[in-house]
């Protein structure tokens, strides 16, 4: 079997996976931790934490210490801006994994492994997890691209806005000052409370975890199914949301005239709501009718490793060994966090920066 090439890194706020992949696509050895956080812990801290899941994927591979491989494929959470893909870069290559290191931010992984292998990869992808980011590639590897930084670079949506725009318009139905709706009893009812009041209190009072307000997003769905309009009207809000920076990233790569995939996916866009994938198909139909969007829910590390074959020159066979690698090991495991997110175990994947802003993802 032939010694690793590539280490490809995935790291969202959430979950981390890690894994090495050999010249013929092969992969050699995975392993999966806990979020990448370097706002929350440093950038040091951060890349130092991915040292015991590379030297995990190391030993499966039958190494001993970390590895040394051709190239670095990394695909961080939080490395959103130039500076901070920069910072990022150095930090990986101190630790001497790699020939070579790229950083590049999460969401290229899901693009990456939306688009084809063969040809100039062109397309468009939108991820819609804890929070919401898109970004493209065009012709003559041209990029289209967000801060994604939350409401302060203009982000509405992901898992963690919807939950609060639901807990919003619930308080003020209750209190009279908004309109109606069933929120205001499903959302308390989830946590075994009778009102909005003790759900206030109990986030407020911290007997109830900020995290666990995600739960709430597929709470949100639900009742958007059973008819009630606040929640239809934030559903499609975020279908919204979502076919806006498609387009807009289609429009500034000059590919709203040519067949393009827009690739879809993190914990929201992956559960296929039909309300939200119904809006999206239709809005996408009506302002990019060239668009082919498509919901990807393979995991985001197989993007990273295409990148890293992609850099090393890899042969057509070894793109084809590794996507079955992840479409069937990995299949059953998208399945299931599909359903989870469905049933409201939702993951907080995507680029969260985990400073209060519930846009990133």
């Amino acid at each position: 079997m032939p010694g690793p090439s590539v280490l490809a890194i995935d790291a969202g706020n959430s979950k981390t996976d890690v894994a090495l992949v050999g010249p013929d696509g092969t992969v050699l050895g995975t392993a999966r931790g806990g979020g990448f956080r370097p706002p929350v812990v440093g950038t040091e801290r951060a890349v130092g934490g991915l040292a015991r899941l590379v030297e995990e994927a190391a030993r499966q591979a039958g190494g001993s210490g970390p590895p040394r491989v051709g190239h670095v494929s990394a695909c961080l959470a939080n490395a959103d801006l130039p500076s901070e893909e920069e910072e990022l870069t150095e930090a990986l290559t101190g630790h001497g994994w790699g020939d070579t290191v790229t950083v590049a931010n999460d969401i290229f992984a899901l693009l990456r492994a939306g688009v084809a292998d063969d040809g100039e990869p062109t397309g468009v992808a939108v991820v819609c997890g804890a929070g919401i980011n898109c970004a493209g590639l065009g012709h003559g590897g041209r990029t289209a691209r967000f801060p994604a930084i939350g409401r302060l670079s203009g982000d509405w949506g992901g898992g963690g806005f919807l939950s609060e725009e639901a807990l919003w318009w619930a308080a003020r139905a209750e209190d009279g000052r908004g309109e109606p709706t069933e929120l205001a009893r499903a959302l308390p009812a989830h946590f075994g409370l009778s009102t909005m009041y003790e759900l206030i209190e109990a986030v407020h009072l911290g007997r109830l975890e900020p995290s666990h307000r995600y739960a709430l997003t597929p709470v949100l769905f639900a009742v958007a199914a059973g008819g009630d309009e606040v929640a239809r009207a934030i559903v499609d809000r975020q279908a919204e949301e979502v076919v806006t920076m498609a387009t807009v990233a289609l429009a500034r790569l000059d590919l709203l005239a040519e067949e393009t995939p827009v690739i879809l996916g993190g914990g929201v866009l992956a559960a296929r709501h039909p309300q939200l994938d119904d809006r999206v198909r239709a809005l996408l139909a009506e302002r990019a009718p060239k668009a082919a969007p498509r919901v990807v829910t393979a995991p985001p590390v197989l993007g990273a490793a295409l990148l890293g074959l992609d850099r090393t020159g890899a042969p057509p066979a070894a793109y084809a060994r590794l996507r079955a690698h992840y479409d069937g090991a990995e299949g059953a495991a998208a399945q299931a966090a599909t359903q989870r997110a469905r049933k409201g175990v939702t993951e907080t994947d995507g680029d969260e920066r985990g400073t209060g802003s519930p846009s990133r993802a």
